[in-house]
C-alpha cells in the first residue's frame, strides 16, 4: 500500500501545483471518466461530471490522507459520489431509478486491483467477513448499489446496512494493514 504513484501528486496539488494537477489528470482521467460513464450512462453528462470532479479534487486535495488509502481509491470515491448526486438531482427520474442505473456487473474497481496484484489480498480479507457482509460490501463498492437498495436486498433496516458497511470496511482496513 506504500507504493502509490499518485499520492505525491496529491500533496503537490494541495499546494496549488498546476503541473502536478495536469499529471494527475493524465494519469486518472480515463479511469474516472469510465466510472462516471458507467454510473451516469450518458457520455456528455459524464464529461461534464469529470470536469466537476477534478474541480473538487483541486479544491479538496489537502484532505487526501495517504495513510487511509490509495489516491486512486479516493478519486474514484469522489467521482462515484458526484455521479450519484447528479442522478439524484435529475428532474425526470422516478423514485429508485438512480439506484437501478448504479448496478453494473462489468468488472470495475476489482479489475484494477487484479492488475495491481492486490486482488488476492482483498479477496482473502473479504473472506474473513460474514458472507452477507462481504456481499453487501461488494454491492456497494464494486456494484454501485445504494444503502437503500442493499437494505432492501438483505431485508434489514437502512441504518443496519450502514452499520454493516462501516464495520466491514474497518475490518477490511485492519486486515489489509495487517
Amino acid at each position: 500500500m506504500t507504493d502509490d504513484p499518485l499520492a505525491p501528486l496529491m500533496s503537490r496539488i494541495a499546494a496549488q501545483d498546476r503541473a502536478a494537477f495536469r499529471a494527475l489528470y493524465s494519469a486518472a482521467s480515463a479511469k474516472l471518466f469510465g466510472t462516471l460513464l458507467r454510473i451516469l450512462g450518458n457520455r456528455s453528462e459524464a464529461e461534464d461530471a469529470l470536469q466537476e470532479v477534478f474541480t473538487r479534487v483541486w479544491l479538496k486535495a489537502a484532505r487526501f490522507d495517504p495513510e487511509r488509502g490509495r489516491a486512486m481509491t479516493w478519486l474514484i470515491a469522489i467521482a462515484r459520489n458526484h455521479a450519484i448526486d447528479r442522478l439524484r438531482a435529475r428532474p425526470d427520474r422516478e423514485d429508485g431509478e438512480e439506484t437501478e442505473q448504479l448496478a453494473d456487473e462489468r468488472p470495475g474497481v476489482e479489475a484494477g486491483l487484479i492488475a495491481r496484484g492486490e486482488a488476492r489480498r482483498v479477496v482473502e480479507c473479504l473472506e474473513t467477513l460474514e458472507p452477507d457482509r462481504a456481499e453487501a460490501v461488494r454491492g456497494a463498492y464494486l456494484g454501485g448499489l445504494s444503502y437503500q437498495q442493499l437494505a432492501s436486498r438483505f431485508d434489514v433496516p437502512l441504518n443496519t446496512m450502514r452499520t454493516w458497511l462501516r464495520r466491514s470496511l474497518l475490518r477490511l482496513k485492519d486486515c489489509l494493514d495487517g
